[in-house]
């Protein structure tokens, strides 16, 4: 994914000043700010939910974009927004979240309605339906919002799977988690990226 001059604003209140990123294959990269830095703006830009009001974005392949706030219908059950993005994406079949299901640990649950289900078992369903179609660049807002110490350890073990797998995972927080896992770092201040030291690289 290649990123150049993205700028953006809400009338007056501008956020985005000309970020400029470049995100390779194989690669887990972190994005840092301070809450209204404008980190969930620049997301739904990279994942073409929101138009910049200039610059470029260019992606190559598939991309699953996790938003911050869960993607789900309460009244449907696991197993049913799963055969609805199985449609949506023209898979033949849902084994990849199956497989999802069974590392997040909430296969159990696949015929429970989503309305009755916890904040963590919401997003971790959250996140298998952006991963379901095997994409080459997983957008992700602060993705372990509600897991617990078994399945955060569990995310990262995934998020390192799928960089193995020359995937490319993007993840936006406020806060620098466990930056000893990351590739490459970016802090979102005044509306433009600073590139920070991480221990990975």
């Amino acid at each position: 994914m290649e990123v150049t001059g993205v700028h953006h604003a809400y009338r007056r209140r501008v956020v985005l000043r000309g970020v400029n990123l470049r995100l390779g294959a194989g690669v887990i990269a972190g994005i840092v700010g301070e809450n209204g830095a404008g980190k969930s703006t620049l997301l739904k830009i990279l994942a073409g939910e929101l138009r910049p009001g200039r610059g470029t974005v260019r992606h190559q392949g598939r991309f699953g974009y996790c938003p911050q706030q869960v993607v789900l219908n309460d009244a449907l059950t696991i197993r049913q927004h799963l055969e609805f993005f199985r449609a949506a994406f023209r898979l033949a079949d849902i084994r990849l979240a199956q497989e999802m299901m069974d590392v997040l640990g909430f296969a159990e649950y696949a015929h429970e309605r989503v309305g009755v289900l916890s904040g963590g078992t919401r997003q971790k369903l959250n996140l298998t339906l952006a991963l379901m179609h095997d994409p080459q660049v997983l957008l992700l807002d602060e993705p372990y919002q509600g897991f617990d110490w078994d399945t955060y350890q569990r995310f990262w073990d995934l998020a390192a799977g799928l960089r193995d797998a020359g995937r490319s995972v993007l993840v936006v927080s406020h806060l620098a988690y466990d930056i000893e896992r990351l590739d490459e770092l970016w802090r979102l201040a005044d509306g433009v990226l600073h590139g920070q030291e991480t221990a990975a690289a």
